[in-house]
Parts: C-alpha cells; structure tokens; sequence
C-alpha cells in the first residue's frame, strides 16, 4: 500500500491529508489562515504563517496516520505572488493575493495590448492574474530577490527546486498557451524582462526530495487548486465540467488537447500536464462564495454557515442579490462592481436577504454554465461540485434550477489535495494512467431541476440584468467591452 501527503495551500487555510491507493483518507490536519482586506482592495497574506501552515499541517497529518508516505504533492491558489531571495528563501514581501485588486493601473496602462494578451495566453487582461501583481510589487513594495507565485516559493523552501507547474504557469499572462512556455513578449510587456523565472515542470514529475515531513520524501504532484478539484471529479473526457464552492465559486470545463480561446468573456488555462500531455480547461470565476457567506455572518444575517438553509426563506420573494463584494470576473470583468439587494419591500426578512444571497452566487455558477455551452457549441448535461458550501441543499437547489442541470455532490470534502495526490501517485507509477490514479467515484446527493425553464430563465434575466456593468448592457453586449 503506498501513502501520500497531499496538501492544499488555500486562501483561507491549509489543509493535509494522508491517502491510500484506493482513495482513502487515513489522516487529515487544518490550519487557519487569516487574509488581510486592506482599503484599495489590498489583500495580503503573510508568507511565513503560509509556510508554517504547510509544515503544520503535514506534519500533524503523518503523525495522525502513522505511516511512512511515499511522496508529497502540494496544489497552490495559482495567481497569489511573492518577492523572496533565493539565497535564504527569505520573503521580502506580503503574500499579494489573487483577490487583490492594486494592479488595476499595471493593466490600464497596458489596455492597448490586451487583444495580444488574450490571444496568446488565453486569458484576460486582469490583476486577477499573476503578472499584473508581479510588477505591482516591483514597483511599490521591492526590487530585491526574486518574485513568484508562491508555489515556487514554498517548493523552494521544501526541496530548494526553483519550478512552476504547467497549470500555475498558464495563470501568469506570461505564458503562451499553445506553446507551453514563458513568452519573451509577454515578459517584456510587464517589465519583468530581468527576472529569472521558474522551470515548467508537469503535474507529474517529481521536482526533489523533502526532510521537511520524516526522511527523504519525493515531491511531485505539482498542480493548481481548481484543476486538481477538476481532476479529482473525474472531468477527463472534453465537456466535463465541475464547480468548486470556496472562498470564490469557479466553474472549470475539460476542452482535451485544444486550447479554445472563448469568445463568451471566460478564460482558458492549461489543466494540467500528465503523461507527456497538455490538457486544457475553460473557466469562470466569481469572486465572493463563502467570503459572501462570511460577510453575512458578520452582519449577523445568519450566525454560521452551517445554519444558512434553518435562515433562508422557502422563496426570496423578488429580493434580488449580486454579491460583487469583490468585483465582478467573468464576463463581466469589472473590478469596480459592487454588491446590491434590490426588490425589497417592508414585509422583506433576514431569511429573504439570506436566501437572495445563496440565489446569487448560484446565478453568477449558472452564467458561467451558459457561457461555456456557448464557447463550447453544446450545452452542459451535468455540472459536479465540491468545496463547503455544497453542504447548504438550499443553494445546491438553486444551482440546479438556476443551471437548469443535473448536480452531483462530490461525496469528499477533500477534492483538491486528493486531485494533487493524484498527480503524485502518476509521478511514482510510471505505468499508472489518470483514470487509475483517479478511481471512481459515486456522488454523495444529485439534485435535479425543480423550476420550469421558464421560471429559471426569467429569475436569470433578472439577475444579470441587476449584474450589468451599464443600465442596458446584455451579456452578448460585454463581450463588445471586454477582451476576448
């Protein structure tokens, strides 16, 4: 039997666990971390106590498991940068989360370029991504050491390799996507022409050895957190799709070997690189998940997450809420958006409120869902999901009525680093394929479509209307104001 330490470096906290061949967790450890929301929508973390968690939390995990592991893997939260010297592995800035809007102006000044930067990389033009925050903290916070994304950085510290996986790598806006390597354009556009940038390593190579966790342990299983979820649930084959419910709510659709760029306002990244091959992902993002649930929480809307379908009305009886606490991603891509409740009236409750709330992430899921039939040429048959908010049968209801498809509740809590154990179970067996080192998977509840077409069709109507960035925008019409 072979044992892996597969962690996931989140944004709002660590998470290891030990797993066996067939899946099984034997042992799991959590460590909290605490982002800092600064004014200028600043969002930081400290890069020790990232570290600290790490080590915490694997360490804490082989112990409860007692067993030898075989390998370590680590998925990271893909966009979040750091200045660091690469002598000490010392940090020499903040953690600069991929949250964190400050480097609006890097890609305003840049706005000329951004049909070039979208067609080469897939993405858009956006502090969202790496590149953007790279410069912002050359030009505000250091010039000294290196700056990366921190799975760089904290693979550094394990096992002193200076690597990137292809996944991480493809969220930059410093790579070409069809090429699979840095582009010198694109690192010149940012100004980043002088800094040395990591090897691209597959998912599943191994990049060292650790002492870090007891003996010489192999690290591989390299991946970032959203593609390991998708690998995990099992979207191998193209139009395969899943949604992860975390601090964010992302939507990922398996495209195979083809990188389409999307024409509907999403973005397309590398999957992952397994087995001497490139597959890639369409995928929309909306910002605020359970950061919006936590914001009620602080309002006193409703006391935990845990009690959010005991506080939701039956019916939000017309409230309507886009929970833009953080802007607005895909399609929109509109930093400047702000939440709004509207429809309320005098007979309107905090269970309204609440339920309008749950209603509106589902919403934002379910945009995403239409954008990817369209990019796609055929619509979505199921969507599978993962992460906390799964646990609430209020919105998991509403993102089947709202998507109008079929969602399949993964029956683990533990996708991502499962994902990322996957990776390095491929890393150790050569001969090992992905469905292998996957395993199958029956989900833990399906919810099906309770609202007619119609009723869905006309509460999204509604929604979006109360999302768009002007008074009589369509979602046809922002793709005439965002890059393509």
């Amino acid at each position: 039997m072979t044992f892996i330490l597969a962690i996931d470096q989140g944004t709002s906290g660590t998470k290891a666990i030990v797993v066996d061949d067939a899946g099984c967790v034997r042992a799991l450890a959590e460590i909290a971390l605490h982002p800092r929301y600064l004014d200028g929508g600043g969002v930081e973390q400290d890069p020790e106590a990232l570290l600290d968690s790490v080590l915490e939390a694997g360490r804490q995990a082989v112990q409860q498991a007692g067993v030898p592991v075989a390998a370590v893997a680590l998925a990271n939260q893909g966009e979040t940068v750091l200045a660091w010297d690469r002598a000490t592995g010392r940090p020499l800035s903040p953690a600069i989360v991929w949250q964190d809007r400050r480097a609006e102006a890097v890609c305003a000044q840049r706005r000329d370029a951004a049909d070039r930067v979208a067609e080469l990389t897939g993405l858009v033009l956006d502090p969202y991504f790496s590149a953007p925050k790279m410069r912002w903290l050359r030009d505000h916070v250091t010039t000294a050491g290196v700056v990366t994304t921190t799975d760089t950085w904290l693979v550094h510290r394990l096992c002193g390799a200076f690597v990137t996986d292809a996944s991480t790598a493809s969220r930059s806006l410093l790579l070409d996507i069809d090429t699979m390597a840095w582009s010198p354009e694109l690192v010149d556009l940012f100004g980043l022409g002088e800094e040395p940038l990591p090897d691209i390593v597959a998912s599943d190579e191994v990049v060292g050895t650790t002492r870090a966790f007891g003996g010489d342990i192999p690290v591989t299983g390299l991946i970032v957190d959203q593609q390991a979820a998708l690998l995990a649930e099992a979207c191998l084959e193209a139009g395969t799709a899943k949604c992860t419910f975390g601090t964010g709510a992302f939507l990922l659709a398996q495209l195979g070997e083809q990188a389409v760029r999307s024409s509907a306002g999403l973005t397309t990244s590398a999957a992952w690189r397994l087995r001497g091959r490139t597959d890639y992902c369409l995928d929309g993002q909306a910002y605020t998940a359970a950061s919006a649930v936590r914001w009620a929480i602080d309002l006193g809307l409703v006391a935990s997450a845990d009690q959010l379908d005991a506080v939701a009305a039956p019916a939000s009886d017309g409230v309507l809420c886009v929970p833009a606490l953080a802007g607005l991603a895909a399609p929109w891509w509109d930093p400047h958006a702000t939440a709004s409740l509207t429809g309320m009236t005098l007979s309107s409750g905090r269970g309204h409120v609440v339920r309008a709330l749950l209603e509106g992430i589902a919403a934002q899921v379910a945009t995403l869902t239409q954008l990817v039939a369209a990019d796609m040429g055929r619509p979505l048959t199921r969507l599978r999901v993962d992460g906390g908010l799964t646990r609430s049968r209020t919105l998991m209801q509403a993102q089947a009525d709202l998507a109008q498809i079929p969602v399949d509740v993964y029956p683990s809590s533990h996708a991502t680093p499962l994902g990322a154990a996957a990776c390095a179970r491929l890393g150790l067996d050569p001969g090992l394929s992905a469905h292998q080192a996957i395993g199958s998977w029956t989900p833990e509840h399906t919810y099906e479509p309770t609202w007619s077409a119609d009723q869905a069709a006309e509460h999204l109507a509604r929604w979006q209307a109360a999302a768009a960035p002007a008074p009589h925008a369509s979602l046809s019409q922002t793709k005439e104001h965002h890059p393509r």
